[in-house]
């Protein structure tokens, strides 16, 4: 009781009948599995054995034009490429939900192709099956979108590829716009916004940013897209040559505000995935330095790390691991 008046402590979720055991390993640490959800595990076992009919079944408590956490379970799956064109194909009733994933499966798989080296030392090849596949996401989606235009997943995805493919910034802006009519709270449009505003992508300095704390003014209390101001100061510091730019008392102060405003707050919501605004929390504050909120979400997560967004680190799980050790 008094961890919980002092704010010590994060409020937990209630017992979910729905959530997965939690594997354990010697650093008290592991990586999430499925979102955490029985639910979403029964569907990429049922998209990983090329059951189309009981992805179907398994997508039924949720909402694939909105969820952009369960479509990324999907999207990152291999093998899915290989049977999704006959759902595509043979099931006009569900055309829409085939070609939403085989399009978001296709800009994953293309950026297989291309890998996560630096543009120079990609090969001709690489970007010749990059971009073919790109292509095909971009068909796909955009059709997807036409067929039900009251999905806000398909525009999330055509940033990325139009990011990838660099169609130029008035089509992205576009795509932005499209989003956000669905959809004016969407965390994962903004974060995907935030990163077209980098340098890296053709935006300027401080940018980003702006935009987050914009975003954040908007936001009610409790919504979780108050992590686009963890994910904007993670970007300034993927940026940045300085790896300590982060460690200044006034973006500590920042990041402890948005955290009590979004994921810390009494009406945050929880839902299948949470662990990953947690995660953008605990990397942004213990980038930054900060000794007392990183603890509460460190403590909440309960060593549930997910990939996202670790992956900026060249070994994700063994930073998670060091940096919950330290909180």
């Amino acid at each position: 009781m008094f961890g919980k008046l002092f704010g010590r402590e994060a409020e937990r979720p209630a017992a979910d009948p729905y959530a997965l055991p939690a594997p354990r390993r010697k650093n008290g640490t592991y990586t999430l599995r499925a979102l955490g959800d029985t639910r979403v595990l029964a569907l990429v076992e049922a998209a990983d054995a090329g059951e189309w009919e009981a992805v179907k079944a398994a997508l039924a408590p949720f909402d694939l034009g909105r969820d952009h956490q369960v479509l990324g379970e999907l999207a990152v799956l291999d093998g899915v490429q290989d049977w999704i064109g006959r759902a595509v194909e043979e099931d006009k009733e569900h055309r829409a939900t085939a070609l939403l994933i085989s399009g978001a499966r296709h800009i994953g798989w293309g950026w297989e192709a291309r890998t996560a080296a630096r543009a120079a030392h990609v090969t001709q090849e690489q970007w010749r099956v990059f971009h073919e596949r790109l292509h095909i996401a971009e068909e796909q989606l955009l059709e997807a979108a036409e067929l039900r235009p009251e999905w806000v997943t398909p525009w999330r995805q055509l940033l990325t590829s139009g990011r990838g493919m660099s169609l130029g910034t008035a089509v992205n802006e576009t795509r932005f716009d499209a989003g956000l009519r669905r959809d004016p709270l969407d965390l994962e449009i903004h974060t995907e916004w935030l990163a077209q505003l980098q340098p890296r992508w053709g935006g300027e300095p401080g940018q980003a940013l702006a935009f987050a704390r914009d975003a954040l003014a908007r936001a009610p209390q409790g919504h979780r897209l108050g992590c686009v101001i963890a994910m904007a100061h993670i970007e300034e510091w993927v940026e940045s040559d300085r790896g300590s730019c982060l460690e200044t008392p006034e973006i500590q102060a920042e990041l402890r505000d948005a955290a009590d405003r979004s994921i810390l707050h009494p009406d945050y919501a929880w839902r299948p995935g949470w662990q990953q605004d947690f995660n953008m929390f605990a990397m942004a504050l213990s980038l930054a330095g900060e000794r007392h909120t990183v603890r509460r979400v460190f403590r909440t997560l309960d060593g549930a790390c997910t990939k996202w967004p670790w992956t900026f680190f060249a070994d994700p799980e063994k930073e998670f691991a060091r940096r919950h050790r330290r909180a």
